[in-house]
């Protein structure tokens, strides 16, 4: 099953910080929803473990994250995929260009996703609805990071 999701976000900080802090495993790890684990293995790959909930579905993700078309510090591909056991796999790329604006960054994104196996059974809405919580989810994290009050602590 694929699915599609675009969208933007003003971030508080300027684009160098934002650039630097999409490119930070840690700041990654902690503004991904039910990362447990997300190691560089070089300057454009991860490996990931993520627990991730789609309604009854429950599984736990592990795999393989690619950053491509860097162009610093305007944007670039991040690309992955995982297995979730008998959950099923998942697989996708999001297009993420930054732009100056007031008060500090936008981000905007443009996803391509696909799943299969059980989670796939669990039908589109569900599975979009989940994916929005989980992007949103993201965002709240990443932009709580790069606040003024977070960073200057």
């Amino acid at each position: 099953m694929a699915m599609t999701m675009q969208g933007e976000v003003t971030l508080p900080a300027d684009r160098a910080t934002v650039w630097a802090a999409l490119n930070d495993p840690d700041v990654l790890k902690a503004s991904i929803p039910g990362c447990q684990d997300l190691e560089k293995v070089s300057d454009t790959e991860f490996q990931a473990t993520a627990k991730i909930a789609v309604g009854p579905v429950k599984a736990t993700f592990k795999g393989d994250v690619t950053l491509s078309d860097l162009n610093p510090p305007d944007g670039y591909t991040i690309s992955g995929e995982g297995q979730g056991g008998i959950a099923g796999w998942a697989k996708g790329r999001a297009k993420v260009r930054l732009e100056d604006a007031e008060g500090g960054t936008k981000l905007v994104y443009d996803v391509e996703a696909q799943v299969g196996g059980k989670i796939a059974q669990l039908g589109g809405r569900l599975i979009n609805g989940v994916a929005k919580k989980y992007a949103d989810g993201f965002f709240a994290n990443f932009a709580k990071i790069l606040s003024p009050a977070e960073t200057a602590a």
